[in-house]
Formats: C-alpha cells, structure tokens, sequence
C-alpha cells in the first residue's frame, strides 16, 4: 500500500491549487481524478467549456462588430455543432496539457480512477481498468466539485433535452431553446445562443434572478436581452416536460404557458459529487445537496485533517476562490502560515453582455445605513467605447459620503471581467474616489469608465464633505 501525505480526490481549480502548493512545502502528494484526462469540472464541462463556447460564438457570429455593420452582420453565415466543438477540443487538451506539465515539474503523482474513503486515514481507487489499490494519506482534500442537478420529472435525453454538461459534450445549435434556471449557468448559456439569433426563452422560478448583483446592473442588462428578443418567464416553475411527435419539448408552467422549443436546457442547481466517495467510512455528512460543511477559514471538515474546497462546499463557486480555498486548505494541513484573506474578491458572470462586481451593491449599502453616493458611466460616452462600436454597456461605483472611500464597483458590458480587477484593487487598499478624479488612465480605453463614474458622483456630493 502507497501511503501519502496528502491525498487530493478531484483536479479541477481547488485541487489542483491544493496538490502543487503542498508539493511546494516538500511533502507526497497524489491526485485522484475520476476522468481518463485530469482538470476536473472545470476543464472538462464547466468553466473552460462554457467561456470557450463564449468566444466562438462571439468571433463566428460577428456580435461585437454589429454595432458598426448592423444586426445582420455575421463573420459566418450558418454556424452548427462542428463549428462550435472544433475551438472546444483545441482548448481543452491545451488546458489538459498545460495542467499535466505542472504536475510532472513539481512532483505530483496522478491517478485516474473513483476514490472511496474506507476509513479515516485509507481510501480505495478503482481504476478504469478495474483493479482496486488501496492508499493510505495523511491528510486528504475533497475537490470533486458538483454534477448538474436532474429532477426526476424532467425527461433528459441528452438531446432534446439535456443539462450544462450536454450543452458542451455534443454542442449544437437548435432552433429555438428554453433555459430553465436563471442562476449564473443558465444565464450564460442562454446569452449565448441568444448571441447566435437563436430565439431563447428563460425560465425561473423566483421573481427576480442574480439577486447578489446590484438591481440597477440587472435593469440593464435585462432591458439588453429583451431589446435584442429574448423571452423571460420569471416567477413560474416548469411543471411537466415531453416531447412532441416531431421531437421538440413542450414545457408547461405553473401559470399555465407552455413553451414550445427544439431543445430544453435545465441549468437549475448543481449538487455535490459526493454520492460515492463513502464519506460514512469516515465520519463525514454532506447535506442534502451533497455538498460539505468546512470551518470558513482553515476548510477543514468534521474530520480535522480531511479538507474540502471548490464548488462541493457551495457559494461562491467561483474558479478563483476556488483556487484560493485549495491553496489555503494546503497550507493549513501542513502548518504553513496562510495570509489573511482579502475582503473583497470579484464576481464574473460570462454572460452576453458580461457582468462583473466586486465590493458592495447599492442594496447592501442600504441595508447597512450607510450614507452613500452612486456614479454612472455609460461605455458610449468613452472614445474606445466609441472606436469598438459599443451601443451598451455601463459602470456603477458607489462611494462613502463619510470618507469618500469606494464601497463597490459593478459593470455590465463588454471587457467587464477585466475592467473590475481596477476596483478590486482600489477596494481593497481602501482607496477613495480621489484616486480615480486624480490619476491618469491610458486614452482611449474603456478604463476611463472609471473616472467619467467617479466625477459624476463627485458631482453630486455635497460641496461642503467634498471639501473636507
């Protein structure tokens, strides 16, 4: 029996981080990956997949050159399935590629297999091939991320009707598409082909969607998608899904509606892939979602010297507080000082437009008391907002009244996930609205969004707290 001194089950973002920061500190590590091929959700269905169909459908499609050519404007005239597969492969084995190289060069040791905790300290690997070898750890760090959730009245066919890890596994390009789940999955999914003038019904159950994202972020981007045709039914559930003689699904709704689509896309919820890693061996529960509970700041489990990260511990799920988790989940197992987390970390939504925010939304500040001011850019009042053909897009910051000290940034546009790395870091520094009216930006770029928002709420800030 191989014995480690940590174990990681899962390769995706949290895992990886956990396996090469603990071979830095010196010590044996192994990663499980129940794949053939490492990279974990991430690589395989989730993050690269989805950001990779983004941007396919981006360039083929011509979007962000229409504002110059016109709605009909498009680099390739009929888009289908081969398309949109052949960028996805390519992506795919250069990410498999790059992650394998990193740990070959720091010492970490792969095993493609199912993982089974068959006690505290020891955990069986069935390998593709059949055998069964039994390991035994020292510590051990569950990032095996989440599986799409499937309702049983829901009639998945991995076809006319499928979830997020269908949608990149075979992709195609239907006719029409209902997206049920208006969470950052089916958000993103349903822009996406709506990118491709595919007429595209979202479908969820609570009045409003994205309630973490400032209101105001959500106006504008939901006045975008229904400019552009697509078809929001919120406050209704899907009832009952079947298919009809011609193979289209009819999807009826709580409020009697029914959709008519050539393809449902059932994007609402993700549970813990931990069904079959035997967690009772060990003394570990996951809820009913399957996911686990871990101290917020070492992500050790009920079991001290077993760790979880990633998606399978819930919110944010983010790749790159994922990341950060697996890092620190590492140095703690092994007595290694961690840094104190920062307080404030980005949100992006790869949506069509992209949606991205870091600090505080105006809501939040409310909720608080605090006594504030808002400043607003538009992208189109920018010369690059101009030059690039942008018609939309908009930067909201909210400042402190008491200090001038930025509270939040939230964007909506092209470059989003980018520009919001700016705030992030004033944010973090404790920077006030000063910075912004003082420095000097590159010209032209979007970045001046920055400045034109933080002038407009100087604007508007009583005279007499501006002079002090």
């Amino acid at each position: 029996m191989d014995t480690y001194d940590l174990v990681v089950i899962g390769s995706g973002p949290s895992g990886r981080r956990a396996a090469i920061q603990a071979a830095k500190l010196g010590h044996s590590v192994l990663v499980v990956e129940s794949r053939l091929r490492v990279g974990g959700v991430s690589v395989h269905t989730g993050t690269i997949p989805s950001k990779t169909l983004r941007e396919t459908v981006l360039n083929l499609s011509g979007w962000r050159e229409r504002g110059f050519y016109g709605l009909a404007y498009r680099v390739k005239k009929d888009i289908g399935g081969k398309d949109l597969g052949a960028r996805l492969r390519m992506t795919l084995d250069h990410e498999i590629d790059v992650l394998e190289h990193q740990f070959a060069r720091n010492g970490v040791r792969t095993m493609a297999g199912k993982a089974r905790f068959v006690g505290s300290s020891h955990l069986i690997v069935e390998t593709p091939d059949g055998d069964a070898e039994r390991i035994g750890f020292e510590k051990a760090i569950i990032a095996v991320g989440t599986t799409p959730y499937r309702p049983k009245h829901i009639p998945f066919d991995d076809h006319a009707v499928v979830d997020s890890d269908g949608v990149v596994s075979e992709p195609r390009v239907p006719r029409s598409l209902t997206v049920v789940g208006a969470g950052v999955i089916g958000v993103e999914y349903a822009t996406i082909f709506s990118a491709l003038d595919v007429p595209v019904t979202l479908v969820e159950p609570r009045e409003r969607f994205l309630e973490f994202i400032d209101r105001e972020i959500i106006e504008e981007f939901t006045h975008e998608l229904r400019k552009r045709g697509m078809t929001m039914r919120l406050g209704a559930t899907v009832d009952k899904v079947h298919l009809d003689n011609q193979g289209w699904t009819i999807s009826t709704l709580s409020d009697g509606r029914q959709i008519r689509s050539e393809m449902l896309l059932y994007a609402a919820g993700r549970v813990g892939a931990t069904a079959e890693l035997g967690l009772e061996n060990c003394g570990i529960v996951a809820d009913e979602r399957g996911r686990l509970k871990v101290d917020p700041v070492t992500f050790q489990t009920s079991v001290p010297h077993i760790y979880a990260a990633g998606d399978v511990i819930g919110f944010p799920s983010l790749a790159s507080t994922s990341m950060e988790q697996g890092r620190i989940a590492a140095l703690h197992a092994f007595g290694s000082s961690m840094p104190p987390a920062p307080q404030f970390f980005p949100y992006g939504i790869y949506a069509v437009p992209e949606i991205s925010t870091v600090g505080l939304s105006e809501q939040e500040v409310r909720e608080q008391g605090l006594h504030y001011e808002t400043g607003i850019a538009r992208f189109r009042e920018t010369s690059r907002g101009h030059i690039m053909g942008l018609q939309n897009g908009m930067m909201k910051m909210i400042f402190s009244l008491d200090d001038r000290r930025l509270l939040g940034v939230s964007i909506v546009g092209e470059g989003a996930t980018e520009l919001i790395h700016i705030g992030q870091a004033v944010l973090n520094l404790g920077g006030t609205l000063d910075y912004f009216v003082e420095n000097t930006f590159n010209y032209p770029t979007l970045a001046e969004a920055y400045k034109i928002a933080a002038l407009d709420a100087w604007n508007r800030m009583p005279r007499t707290r501006a002079a002090e």
